[in-house]
């Protein structure tokens, strides 16, 4: 028998955390709605286009704050790749086949609604919110075994590498060689600060502050600025201290990041974001190509990607089913991976930049998609409850 720890792992306060942001996101978007649709929509756009300095309130939320967002982002892929749930290739198996596969369906579905301009639109239903989809499998508790949680979070921090990837690659245009220049060489130097083992934070920060503005300059979307800054910060803690407070960089500064974050950051990104003002919208659009590539993307496109891909994969022997779950919970799980908010409503400001219309019908499709895919995959994970055994005491 193992013996019990009585400090929380680091995976269980993660998945903790990510759980109750979950249910303050959800409430943000509900908030977000009411003030689209009622007497207040048009002080509240007002607000979101008043400019403060050279941004408005808006390109703040979205380039600045959700850098942040970004920052914790990277920080929890570097820490679960090189000392977590995907440290190891048997770990990665499975939520990295299924993350695939999430991501590679719901893209050509999208693209067989979609040919032309609106084929920028691709990796919208790509993405899942790990908040959102931890805060859905929170609320039932011990019905659905401590494996899946597991499955579920590393499957969605491989999908937001992917999505990083992603905008990189796909999402940026008119470059500024000589910003692009200074950003690599600022690059250069957290690497340098990193080898030369700095494990003080505030270089860290300093230069990452220095690296938004010329990433945010350059063409290529500011918030890559804090996934470079994550990898760039060392998970190894102080040499030569063996204290148990001595923890590293990475880990001090991904704990200070969960709180902002996951309760003020994220929520007011929806709050900016998820506003979507269904009175006087023309009927068309509840039914445009974009809507419905998007919803039928994240509904249809995730389960079968992920649940189709995972179900090959163990078929295959190429990796395990996680412990004591079914293969309804399976389904049940990949439903939840259809929740696609945060990254989905980032993606689409991205890939429609100055288009209202056509970001009105994305999002009413990533609402839908993400509403409908949230309720059956809770009904089909709570009804699934007696297909498995409790878990023995450890």
């Amino acid at each position: 028998m193992a013996p019990k720890h009585h400090r929380p792992s680091a995976l269980r306060q993660f998945l903790e955390g990510q759980s109750s942001a979950g249910l303050v996101l959800m409430g943000a978007a509900a908030l977000a709605l009411l003030l689209a649709n009622s007497p207040a929509a048009a002080a509240y756009e007002t607000i979101l286009h008043t400019y403060v300095g050279p941004l408005s309130l808006s390109h703040w939320i979205n380039d600045g704050l959700m850098t942040v967002f970004f920052l914790l982002v990277g920080l929890e892929i570097k820490r679960e790749v090189l000392d977590g749930q995907l440290s190891t290739w048997p770990r990665r198996a499975l939520p990295g086949i299924a993350a695939v596969g999430g991501m590679v369906v719901p893209a050509l579905i999208y693209l067989a609604f979609n040919t032309g301009a609106t084929a920028r639109g691709w990796a919208i239903p790509a993405a899942t919110d790990i908040a959102f989809a931890l805060g859905v499998i929170s609320l039932l508790g011990d019905r659905v075994p401590a494996s899946l949680r597991v499955f579920l979070a590393a499957l969605a921090i491989i999908d937001d590498l992917g999505a990083v990837i992603i905008i990189a690659l796909f999402y940026t245009a008119g470059l500024s060689l000589p910003d692009l220049a200074a950003a690599a060489a600022i690059t250069v130097a957290l690497i340098a600060l990193n080898r030369f083992g700095v494990r003080r934070l505030a270089p860290f920060l300093l230069l990452g502050l220095v690296l938004w503005l010329f990433v945010l300059r350059s063409g290529v979307h500011a918030t890559l600025a804090g996934v470079i800054l994550a990898f760039a910060i060392p998970l190894q803690p102080t040499p030569g201290r063996s204290d148990a407070e001595n923890r590293g960089p990475l880990h001090r500064l991904e704990h200070a990041l969960h709180i902002p974050v996951g309760f003020l950051i994220v929520p007011i990104f929806g709050l900016a974001n998820a506003g979507v003002p269904f009175l006087g919208l023309p009927a068309a659009a509840l039914a445009a190509p974009v809507t419905l590539g998007i919803g039928l993307g994240l509904l249809v496109g995730k389960v079968i990607g992920v649940f189709g891909f995972s179900m090959v994969a163990i078929r295959l022997g190429l990796a395990d089913m996680p412990a004591y779950a079914s293969r309804v919970q399976m389904a049940g799980t990949a439903l939840l991976c259809g929740i696609g908010f945060t990254m989905s409503l980032f993606i689409t400001l991205l890939a429609f930049p100055g288009d209202p219309l056509i970001q009105t019908e994305a999002k009413i499709g990533i609402l839908a998609g993400s509403l409908v895919s949230g309720l059956i995959g809770f009904a089909l994970l709570r009804w699934a409850r007696s297909d498995w055994p409790p878990s023995p005491s450890r």
